[in-house]
């Protein structure tokens, strides 16, 4: 019987499969890692009195776009991937870039990060599988890994055309970031 045990245990906990989510959780975590040391570089090389630049009107300002991808990552790592209570856009005041000087905005991107990545850290490969509900369609934790990939990269695009328009020139993009 006790062989038997630890056969079934050497079994589950060897499966390729379970390597293979622990794997996507550890690649997932290296990307956040990455998004956020070049998330910061963008943040720091743009000069302070440029964070209020907006491409066109109905843009976000270059600050309004990195403190948005700041309340998304908390946003989806809380209640997504924490099962967290999560901060109400509507009422949230953390990520406002009103009344926050450039370098405010860049610890409170870097305390994210840190706070995103421990949640991720903790969730169990099974966990990947679980389905949610977003915004009335159904999506799995991995899938949410995927999304605030996108996200971030999205949003951080933005915020390199301001970088541009205003004659500066982004730092080079390396992989995975």
């Amino acid at each position: 019987m006790k062989n038997l045990i630890i056969i079934t245990l050497l079994l589950l906990t060897s499966s390729p499969l379970l390597a293979q989510q622990d794997k996507f959780i550890e690649d997932s975590i290296e990307r956040l890692e990455n998004s956020r040391k070049y998330l910061l570089l963008v943040a720091d090389m743009m000069p302070e009195e440029k964070y209020g630049f907006k491409a066109t009107d109905e843009s976000l300002s270059f600050s309004e776009n990195l403190m948005h991808i700041g309340y998304a990552l908390d946003w989806h790592s809380q209640s997504l991937i924490g099962d967290l209570e999560a901060r109400v856009y509507q009422t949230d005041t953390i990520f406002k870039p009103a009344n926050k000087t450039k370098a405010e905005m860049m610890a409170r991107i870097d305390q994210t990060f840190t706070e995103a990545i421990v949640l991720l850290q903790d969730v169990a490969p099974a966990q990947l599988d679980i389905e949610l509900d977003y915004f009335g369609s159904t999506r799995s934790k991995r899938q949410i890994y995927m999304l605030l990939a996108d996200h971030i990269t999205h949003h951080r695009a933005q915020m390199l055309v301001s970088m541009r328009l205003n004659g500066l020139v982004p730092p080079r993009y390396v992989l995975y970031q």
